[in-house]
């Protein structure tokens, strides 16, 4: 123990079920890993009991919260991974923006950047271990607290999604704000991206460091950037974190963790994620396997790509899409997960029955295959 009642990063519970690592590998596996984005979320009576005194940024800052929120759905389901319970907004958190979460509406940032001197109020360095120590904490106290179950994944928003919530204050359906800056001043906008992404690789080495077994970059808003502003400010930074994680990972003698990229709608941009250094890329719901699989190739995992609002269906119905998905894909080289995150009316019975569709028919499969 460190400080007090601290867990250290060491010492780790041997990990009893790698079916998802070896997945992200390309290894063989028995049945086809599942997880699911947002799988520690509202729509679990557990979930909102333990979140329903605190507010929303202070849960986050707490590791004993994080890691109750993040083990609650692996009690309820058979899940090959767990994610941890944080938010892609502690990375502008840590540059010194404030959020604010409002009922109704979501995170809100009290001062959105407008102007390009606005650049000026955020830190130009961050000491990720001052500012994000404490998801560290919960990655730490959580991989202790899994006691080997499953493997823990850790996660980041990456550049030109963090920086259109900077701009646009909070969500948006058109992201024009945030994309006039890329048109108007791309040196600045091309100067916070680099700030962030190198705020990304720290905060990602770290979350290695304090126990994560896996990593995820979310691009959750590169639908709405075409083939050309991608290229020039998205994917560039995709590969760098990708690049430099790797490197700073041999450098510190940590563990080389599979990451995932999760670029939404950016189906346009397929072949070049394969190449951008990644294990495993996750897809979503808008694009066929088959399609995906050939852009993609078949030295990369798949994860994906189920529609989330699929869960809303029967259960029979549930365990017929799974299965047709797992067809599909195949139940080599692929992890199971929705196209998106769950959603907070989602019944928990139908998420137990996606997982157990997902293990039933992809050993059922490998089994006559």
């Amino acid at each position: 123990m460190a400080g007090g009642d601290r867990l250290l990063p060491k010492g780790f519970p041997k990990l009893k079920n790698d079916t998802f690592l070896r997945a992200a590998r390309g290894e063989q596996t028995e049945h086809t890993p599942v997880w699911c984005m947002r799988q520690a979320g509202r729509y679990l009576p557990e979930f909102r009991e333990t979140r329903a005194s605190q507010d929303f940024f202070a849960t986050c800052r707490s590791p004993k919260l994080c890691c109750e929120l993040t083990l609650q759905p692996l009690r309820r389901f058979p899940l090959d991974a767990a994610i941890i319970f944080s938010d892609i907004l502690v990375v502008p958190q840590a540059l010194g923006m404030e959020i604010v979460m409002v009922p109704g509406k979501g995170p809100t940032f009290t001062e959105p950047l407008k102007e390009v001197e606005d650049l000026l109020k955020l830190r130009q360095k961050v000491d990720v271990t001052a500012e994000l120590g404490y998801v560290f904490q919960a990655i730490t106290l959580t991989r202790h607290s899994l006691e080997g179950k499953v493997p823990l994944i850790g996660f980041s928003g990456a550049p030109w999604t963090l920086m259109s919530y900077m701009i646009e204050g909070g969500g948006s359906t058109t992201m024009a704000k945030a994309k006039s800056w890329l048109y108007r001043h791309p040196e600045a906008s091309h100067r916070l991206l680099r700030l962030l992404a190198d705020v990304i690789i720290d905060y990602l080495v770290g979350q290695v460091a304090a126990g994560a077994q896996a990593l995820q970059l979310f691009e959750s808003h590169a639908g709405h950037l075409g083939p050309e502003l991608f290229q020039d400010f998205a994917l560039p930074y995709i590969r760098d974190i990708a690049q430099a994680v790797k490197s700073k990972l041999k450098e510190e003698a940590l563990p080389l963790v599979p990451m995932i990229i999760f670029a939404k709608d950016a189906h346009y941009a397929l072949r070049d994620l394969a190449h951008a250094g990644y294990e495993v890329v996750g897809l979503d719901w808008t694009i066929r396997p088959q399609e995906a699989r050939a852009q993609i190739g078949k030295d990369v995992t798949l994860q994906g790509n189920l529609d989330p609002c699929a869960l809303y269906a029967p259960k029979e119905k549930i365990g017929e899409l799974v299965k047709k998905m797992l067809e599909s894909f195949g139940t080599q080289r692929y992890i199971a997960n929705l196209g998106h995150g769950l959603y907070p009316d989602m019944n928990p019975e139908h998420v137990g029955a996606f997982v157990e569709a997902v293990h039933a028919h992809s050993r059922h499969i490998n089994k006559h295959s």
